[in-house]
């Protein structure tokens, strides 16, 4: 566990907790990482964790996680009490946007967030947005979750004065495969105002959202 070094202080700091992203690790460094927050009494929030990554850990780490397929994410420990009032809504293009909003989500709700999921409601289908519109303008922010030309941020920050962060994703035929025309969408998005993570970037735009709430004071 040498190799190790948990930064278990980082919400004091930054806000928010320290992920462990497990893609890149084996599942020997996951379990060394699991025994560590366990000694100190601390949850943890493992993300890109895949069925198979999740194969790889001992059954004793499997046992003490709760594991999630479709976001790739799992937690060990409790979720903290998640308020009433949801102040963020989650919107998405199309249902195989699905793991990247779960992401989101749980993300949010590990920290104590509560937040409306609104999927499936792409510009393919207008009226299945404008729908949905007067709910989704509740929020205090918006995660826009889309792949192929990714057109649903940038409708949505033209129709809505809430901040929206846009994910784009890696869904997608030909030159929309693996996010790179989605990403390049938003960037260049003519609504003033979006903000872009990275692609499949989930975690990272809840992140966003966490300190966006918090320097609003709207978790008082």
């Amino acid at each position: 566990m040498s190799d190790i070094n948990m930064d278990f202080d980082r919400k004091s700091r930054c806000g928010v907790e320290e992920a462990v992203f497990c893609q890149s690790k084996s599942g020997q460094q996951i379990d060394s990482i699991i025994m560590m927050a366990e000694q100190q009494n601390r949850s943890l929030l493992l993300t890109r964790i895949t069925q198979d990554k999740y194969q790889q850990l001992s059954v004793a780490s499997q046992q003490k996680i709760t594991f999630d397929f479709i976001s790739s994410t799992a937690i060990l420990g409790d979720l903290p009490s998640i308020e009433n009032k949801s102040q963020i809504a989650i919107v998405s293009g199309g249902t195989s946007d699905a793991g990247v909003c779960r992401e989101a989500a749980i993300t949010l709700n590990y920290h104590g967030i509560a937040c409306d999921l609104f999927e499936d409601v792409g510009v393919a289908g207008l009226w299945r947005l404008t729908d949905k519109l007067d709910e989704i303008k509740k929020a205090k922010l918006i995660i826009s979750v889309a792949g192929m030309e990714a057109a649903l941020p940038t409708v949505l920050a033209g129709m809505v004065a809430i901040p929206i962060i846009a994910v784009p994703t890696s869904v997608g035929y030909g030159v929309s495969k693996d996010g790179h025309l989605a990403l390049n969408a938003c960037l260049g998005s003519c609504a003033p105002g979006l903000l872009t993570v990275n692609i499949d970037n989930g975690f990272g735009a809840a992140c966003a959202a966490i300190k966006i709430l918090n320097s609003m004071g709207s978790r008082d």
